[in-house]
């Protein structure tokens, strides 16, 4: 990955010519990522510092990926680590779901994190990658 702006980084897979771009999101606390070139890619409005997705970015993981249940997702494993007395993983069953418009993210209410229903701008990226 390269970067584009303060906020962007931009990535290209060589194997299928497919190109996208990475930000942060403050809503879960990692990165996402938009294809902008290939297959289903998402409408950009070209600007590095205030961008604009077309349409929607929505990240599922855990059981709220369709098609998975509850048994054997990132709740249960990290409550089987946490009764063992053991650290929880990073990852969660979450669902982040936004507008990127004019730089500002604007989180909607099936979010699952502490954002939903907020508008916050796209965050700089920092040394460590945040």
């Amino acid at each position: 990955m390269s970067a584009l702006s303060k906020i962007l980084r931009n990535w290209r897979n060589p194997d299928n010519g497919d190109e996208g771009l990475t930000f942060f999101c403050p809503g879960c606390g990692d990165h996402h990522s938009i294809r902008t070139k290939g297959a289903t890619a998402w409408g950009w409005n070209g600007d590095v510092e205030k961008p604009t997705f077309t349409p929607s970015v929505l990240v599922r993981s855990g059981h709220y990926v369709p098609g998975r249940d509850k048994d054997g997702c990132w709740c249960t494993y990290n409550a089987e680590r946490e009764a063992k007395g053991e650290k929880p993983s990073k990852f969660k069953c979450e669902v982040c779901h936004s507008f990127v418009k004019d730089g500002q993210m604007q989180f909607l209410s099936d979010c699952t994190h502490a954002l939903a229903g907020q508008t916050v701008p796209l965050p700089e990226w920092t040394e460590d990658g945040t």
